[in-house]
């Protein structure tokens, strides 16, 4: 019986060293995360109008969720979590199409031209988003979607940011070029070609793409603010900063909103983390 070989030991050992930095960064997660998220849902269960207490508490006492009922009817979050969902309903899909169609797109013109292109996204991602604020409400205004949740939306039609398509483009161009030769043979078009093979191999990077593009959207605060006048198109976070200016004493009712407006970036983020991280891994 012959010993194994150097290879096969390295690859014995690939996915116990990949779970214990896997083990290690949930731990540092943990650490850093949970403490500040706990104290955040036990200031939001304190009677609303009573003091901060004195030291931190993880149970108050008496536990009470009337902060939540009264976020929901003075805060009007009730009304902007359903604004905020029609957004990212519609911004997530089409910023994660539009970034894949664009990071596949490179893998299909010359080096070239795919590293101008390239170079050009770096340069755009290092141009600050308050810059472009002057030449985008003019650009809306002029055709008539300002206090509207359009402008909201209208990132996600060029990938909501540069770094979204190049992500796409080194998860494309990391399949093996003998895939799209064989593709090519078969007579498929480049559209089958992203759809039917290249996609179905890069669904990690879709479900990290999606959900960082939920997140980015999900919190804007700026565009919102510069774009939406009508509180009935409040977002959450103005919702939120609305709430905080009623009653900057009430602590438990503006805690108990941001509760509310952090729950679904964490389950977003819990879901694509096991659902398309592990999956991907155990593909391997």
């Amino acid at each position: 019986m012959t010993a194994p070989t150097d290879h096969a030991r390295g690859r014995r050992r690939g996915p116990s060293r990949y779970h214990g930095w896997r083990t290690f960064g949930a731990a540092f997660v943990v650490l850093a995360f949970v403490p500040p998220l706990l104290l955040l849902v036990s200031g939001s269960l304190r009677r609303p109008g009573l003091p901060p207490p004195p030291r931190p508490e993880l149970v108050p006492d008496p536990i009470s969720t009337e902060g939540y009922a009264t976020a929901l009817e003075l805060g009007g979050l009730l009304r902007a979590s359903v604004n905020s969902l029609i957004v990212v309903a519609v911004a997530v899909p089409v910023g994660v199409l539009v970034a894949a169609l664009a990071g596949f797109a490179l893998t299909q013109v010359s080096r070239r031209v795919a590293g101008t292109i390239v170079a050009a996204s770096l340069v755009a991602l290092m141009v600050p988003a308050t810059a472009l604020l002057v030449p985008k409400f003019a650009l809306f205004r002029a055709i008539g979607w300002t206090d509207t949740l359009l402008p909201l939306m209208a990132p996600a039609l060029v990938g909501t940011s540069p770094l979204y398509p190049l992500v796409y483009y080194l998860a494309f161009r990391a399949l093996p070029g003998d895939l799209y030769d064989a593709c090519r043979m078969a007579d498929l078009r480049p559209m089958q070609i992203w759809w039917r093979v290249a996609m179905p191999l890069v669904r990690p990077v879709t479900g990290a793409i999606a959900a960082l593009t939920f997140v980015v959207t999900w919190s804007n605060f700026l565009d919102p603010l510069v774009y939406v006048y009508d509180r009935s198109l409040f977002t959450l976070p103005l919702a939120l900063r609305s709430l905080a200016t009623l009653d900057k004493t009430n602590f438990p009712v503006f805690l108990a909103g941001a509760v509310l407006a952090t729950a679904p970036a964490l389950v977003v983020f819990g879901f694509a983390q096991r659902t398309f991280l592990h999956k991907g891994w155990d593909r391997r």
